[in-house]
């Protein structure tokens, strides 16, 4: 498969470069951005400068562009509506990273896979979740046989989920030594949560909490998921066993073991610890923001939709 990328410079996308660089069944197509076209990815990059290209101007990608290529577009919020529809037009398969399609009705395929592989490997166009999404349906959708009234999420992320455009809130001044709890009036991330409950059965409501912490990259998430009455720890835990059986990414750790941002860093990897507390039950998921949150997961996505497996190329990166 032939990627381009638009939008190269971010954090996510140089992500995305290192690990298409590497993909034995991937050949890097445009690597298209307004901010840098022209100049080295070594020089904005230290950790890429083993592959040897240049980030390419505006209009590469679309110069560029054959039939059955693929395009993931990893610029900011609003640009895909109206890039994605004129790509798709073109015979392009496209992995949208922004939030511009993840949200119903779209045209696009909600591109978490343990939920929606089959329609993943039949689509044309992906919309990939969000990192606090993807933490927290990891962390939730196996409840939902159990019918929870309430789910509260208290959700930390490293600094690089805000992105790499410069802001006097992502300055190492202003993040080291504190932790920032933000949106706390809405955060954009919401309805995509909620959505993908409904859609699995969950009704319950969402107290949503998240906050930055002073870590480059990394998340984790403690969801408390409350019943009307106590549950059973036997047939919860049996629950996530069974909805991750087989599931090269994802780990229900043993009692004892304590999710950790540092084992999944510069992975695909999420790492779960359920416990039960009668009426309560707490989750604690862990993702690397960059990796499963992002380009681990476009890359994952891109598989599907290609007919590899969902680990192809991610096999060192696990």
């Amino acid at each position: 498969m032939r990627v381009h990328v638009y939008g190269a410079s971010g954090y996510a996308a140089a992500e995305l470069i290192a690990l298409l660089a590497r993909h034995p069944r991937a050949q890097l197509g445009a690597l298209e951005s307004v901010s840098h076209a022209g100049e080295p990815l070594a020089k904005h990059f230290p950790e890429l400068r083993w592959i040897d290209r240049t980030f390419d101007g505006p209009g590469c990608v679309s110069e560029r562009l054959e039939a059955g290529d693929a395009v993931v577009l990893a610029g900011s919020h609003g640009i895909a509506k109206t890039i994605a529809p004129q790509l798709l037009e073109r015979g392009a398969r496209v992995v949208d990273l922004s939030g511009d399609f993840r949200l119903n009705p779209s045209p696009a395929v909600y591109g978490f896979a343990e939920r929606y592989r089959d329609r993943i490997a039949a689509a044309q166009f992906v919309a990939n979740p969000g990192c606090y999404p993807t933490a927290t349906l990891l962390a939730t959708l196996p409840l939902a046989r159990f019918a929870p009234q309430r789910i509260i999420v208290d959700a930390k992320s490293g600094i690089t989920g805000a992105g790499r455009t410069p802001a006097t809130a992502s300055l190492f001044a202003e993040v080291a030594g504190d932790v920032r709890s933000y949106s706390l009036d809405g955060h954009r991330h919401e309805p995509e949560i909620l959505q993908e409950w409904r859609a699995a059965g969950i009704n319950g409501d969402l107290v949503f909490t998240p906050q930055v912490v002073p870590v480059s990259r990394g998340m984790l998430v403690n969801a408390y998921a409350m019943f009307a009455q106590p549950v059973a720890d036997e047939a919860v835990h049996a629950e996530f066993v069974h909805a991750y059986a087989g599931n090269a990414f994802v780990r229900v750790l043993d009692d004892g073991m304590v999710p950790s941002m540092r084992s999944v860093r510069g992975t695909n990897n999420a790492e779960l610890h359920v416990s039960v507390h009668g009426a309560v039950v707490r989750v604690i998921c862990t993702i690397d923001n960059l990796g499963r949150g992002a380009a681990g997961q476009a890359a994952m996505n891109l598989n599907i939709m290609h007919g590899y497996p969902a680990q192809t190329g991610l096999e060192h990166y696990s």
